[in-house]
């Protein structure tokens, strides 16, 4: 068998936690190919109940009509409402018309339409729990279900068929049914769409009815409330003496009026002022010449014949007195006299612009009144404007109330004349574009689909049965997983053996000519290694194995004679196995056991070996004895202990008829050569084990000082001894072995014993723990192994090693 190094590691530059793809595909490859029978029986019975399912049952036919939703019907009607809105059919208004479609009213117009409740598909089915109970005495006859019953049980079987969707992302709906019958199917179909249709014009209709009663008591609502406002507005205006005169309150106006009248005074007043200021002017100025010049800057004396005249005269005086001075003297008489005239006539000039003088005064007077009264009619206007102002606050906001009710009017009743038109020619923006026709196959069951959905479904199912079973098998199946959970090294893996199929064998190879050679002429060569001090000591090997051969015992299989006084005797079975059949995969695996053993024996320190297990019946015994059979056939001389003290099962196999054994030695009571039986065929030294009754104390018996010193004594005259211990969880008799066993060997059944129940018993007793040899697999299932290691998968066929003498 293969041998595993617990000292093995990974490498070093790859992490624990990494896990490589083919180191996935194998973990995957494993986990199938161990529960691939129970995956493979999974998808088959699925795929069995798939196949009756689509047979027994009843075929399905579906009928199918295609509804259109005209989004330009709908915009065209909303292009006749006064707000202008235009809202187009979006992705939610048409899954809105799904689910009217899906709606109870829907259905049950179809159903009341087509009398459906007189179908049979569409009575209610009676359960099984009712036929139970009607079939029981007393319970009488059930009463026959109520129309309201039949509906809703109808209804019920209606929604279960009908399949309403959405094609894609246009405006198309599918209607379709699922029937029995073709014909009923796409009638169904096609009637569901007529009662969508139906339904929604008697919806339009309906809702057009209620828009236009409301909104006829609206107008009426909202005409009284206008024509309140409209008198509330007069009202305020005569009582605030608010009047218009052409769009303009009046007050506006005079006030308008005063002021540019307020103007003008004040440029009259102005002017008036000015001529007046002039005229003063000239009057005061003392300088005759002077004044006389200045009589011309006044514009009323242009006017004036008098000034006009005088000033005349007073320039013909002017000039003759120029004159006379220039001939006569200034101081002639007649130029004193022409100089009176002309001093009479500006005194008479002076006195006419003083008479003008008044006249403007007393225009500057009536201007400065004129003003006086236009500014207090101006403040006044003002004062009444104000007024007049914080009254239109209030006017205003009664004329837009009275305004906003007269609008709202006109809106509404534009709105009703919209919803009179449309009562009288309701329109829908569904349409029937395709008819269902009754179809010519069924369309449920489909056998692609049924088998598809089986083998599906069973795979789902087998993967979750196989992780199931998977993470409930608890238990050692292979040599890694025990050293990757008890960290010790697996040292063989031991088949299971078919007592009547390795008989056949066996009979094969005899009848072919086969010679099955002893094992023990590895004796003759155990000197070489200085395993052995008493292999013949010869320098010749070819000596040493002619000694062997010429000395070699019958083999077990061969019984010749009978048995002598304490001669072990077996049964034909597990006992004989190993030297029934030497080129066994069991007999490898034990020979295994035995270079381990070799391989531990550092020293000669390895002499007293024992074997143990966690729990009864993992087969420790049959290994003992074996392990004992190939030591003792090859030469050794060894010696097999029956330690279980409290079952000695092992001397009621191999020294049945034994009433001397162990506890008799360690008593006293008899010597070690009238206890011990023997072996002929392999020269095996059997210790049994003879108790009347249950030994209470057997541990201490173990551990005493009598048993350390006959383990003494045998290490000294056996090269080998092999002890065969109880287990160790029921009892705690291998703990008191722990200082006169050099190593022990842990036996372990494959497929059976739980890894928590292994991990406890060793945890538990750390001292074992730490002086085991190994762990043996028992009772290992060959042909099973390659589902657990399908990488080493080859190695498991025996066609690779017939050559070297297999016979499994």
């Amino acid at each position: 068998m293969l041998q595993t190094d617990k000292k093995f590691q990974r490498e070093p530059d790859q992490p624990e936690e990494f896990i490589s793809g083919s180191e996935l595909v194998r973990t995957v490859t494993a986990f199938v190919t161990r529960q691939f029978p129970l995956m493979l029986f999974t998808i088959l019975m699925t795929v069995a109940l798939g196949i009756v399912f689509y047979y027994t049952t009843p075929p399905r036919f579906t009928g199918a009509a295609l509804l259109i939703l005209d989004s330009h019907k709908a915009q065209l009607l909303q292009q006749q409402s006064p707000l202008g809105l235009e809202l187009p059919v979006d992705s939610t208004a048409v899954d809105s018309q799904v689910e009217i479609l899906k709606s109870e009213t829907v259905a049950l117009s179809v159903i009341k339409d087509l009398h459906l409740t007189d179908e049979p598909e569409f009575k209610p089915s009676v359960g099984m729990l009712d036929s139970l109970m009607q079939l029981l005495p007393g319970t009488g006859s059930r009463e026959p279900p109520t129309e309201f019953q039949l509906l809703r049980g109808a209804l019920g079987k209606f929604q279960s068929g009908l399949r309403i969707k959405r094609v894609g992302l246009t405006y198309v709906i599918e209607i379709s049914y699922q029937s029995t019958d073709p014909q009923r199917a796409a009638r169904i179909a096609n009637a569901v769409a007529e009662a969508y249709i139906d339904d929604s014009l008697e919806a339009k209709y309906q809702a057009s009815r209620r828009a236009a009663s409301w909104l006829q008591d609206r107008i009426k609502e909202l005409r009284t409330q206008a024509s309140t406002a409209e008198r509330a507005v007069a009202d305020y205006k005569a009582k605030n003496n608010i009047v218009d005169a052409g769009g303009r309150l009046l007050n506006e106006q005079q006030l308008a009026e005063i002021n540019s009248a307020l103007s003008i005074a004040r440029a009259q007043k102005a002017e008036a002022q000015a001529r007046y200021d002039r005229i003063s002017s000239i009057l005061q100025n003392e300088d005759s010449g002077a004044s006389f010049n200045d009589i011309a800057t006044v514009a009323d004396s242009l006017q004036n014949q008098v000034v006009t005249k005088l000033r005349s005269q007073y320039l013909d005086l002017a000039a003759r007195e120029s004159d006379w001075s220039a001939r006569y003297g200034s101081e002639h008489l007649a130029v004193v006299n022409l100089r009176n005239q002309m001093r009479e006539i500006r005194r008479s000039i002076n006195a006419e612009l003083r008479r003008t003088a008044e006249t403007y005064k007393s225009d500057v007077e009536i201007a400065k009144t004129r003003e006086e009264t236009l500014q207090k009619n101006l403040n006044d206007s003002i004062t009444q404007s104000n007024d007049t102002g914080q009254a239109q606050i209030v006017l205003h906001e009664l004329e837009s109330n009275a305004q906003s009710y007269r609008s709202l009017a006109d809106n509404f009743l534009q709105l009703f004349m919209v919803s009179v038109q449309q009562q009288s020619f309701p329109m829908t923006e569904a349409r029937l574009i395709t008819k269902a026709t009754p179809p010519s196959g069924s369309s449920y069951p489909k056998f692609s689909l049924v088998f598809l959905l089986a083998v599906l479904g069973g795979g789902v199912i087998a993967l979750l049965a196989g992780l199931l079973r998977d993470a409930a098998d608890r238990v050692f199946r292979t040599a890694a997983q025990v050293e990757s959970v008890l960290k010790v090294n697996c040292i063989a893996l031991v088949p299971g053996v078919d007592l009547d199929r390795e008989n056949k064998s066996s009979s094969a190879t005899q009848a072919a000519g086969g010679q099955i050679l002893p094992l023990s002429i590895r004796g003759a060569f155990r000197s070489k290694d200085g395993l052995s001090s008493t292999a013949p000591n010869r320098s010749d090997p070819v000596a040493q194995l002619a000694m062997a051969m010429s000395n070699v015992p019958p083999v077990a299989g061969d019984r010749r004679g009978a048995p002598t006084q304490r001669i072990i005797s077996y049964t034909k079975g597990l006992e004989t196995h190993l030297l029934d059949f030497p080129f066994s995969r069991y007999a490898e695996a034990v020979r295994s056991i035995n270079m381990a053993a070799d391989l531990h024996n550092l020293n000669d320190l390895n002499k007293v070996i024992a074997v143990t297990s966690a729990l009864p019946n993992e087969g420790k015994s049959t290994i003992a004895t074996s392990f004992s059979q190939l030591l003792a056939h090859s030469g050794v001389r060894t010696i097999l202990i029956d330690g279980d003290l409290r079952n000695p099962s092992l001397t009621g196999r191999l020294a049945p008829s034994a009433n001397l054994g162990l506890i008799d030695l360690l008593l006293g009571r008899a010597p070690l050569d009238e206890v011990v039986w023997t072996d002929p065929n392999t020269n095996l030294t059997f210790l049994p084990t003879v108790v009347d009754a249950r030994v209470a104390h057997s541990s201490e018996i173990l551990g005493s000082a009598a048993m350390e010193k006959l383990l003494q004594d045998l290490r000294k005259k056996y090269d080998r001894v092999v002890i065969d211990l109880s287990p160790l969880a029921p009892i705690v008799d291998v703990r008191a072995t722990r200082k006169i066993v050099d190593s022990y060997i842990f036996v372990v059944e494959w497929g059976k014993t739980k890894i928590d129940v292994v991990e406890h018993v060793l945890r538990d007793a750390p001292e074992i723990y730490h002086q085991l040899m190994g762990v043996v697999l028992n009772k290992a299932d060959i042909s099973a192994m390659r589902r657990y290691e399908p990488h080493r998968g080859s190695y498991y066929y025996n066609r690779y090693y017939t050559r070297y003498g297999y016979v499994d």
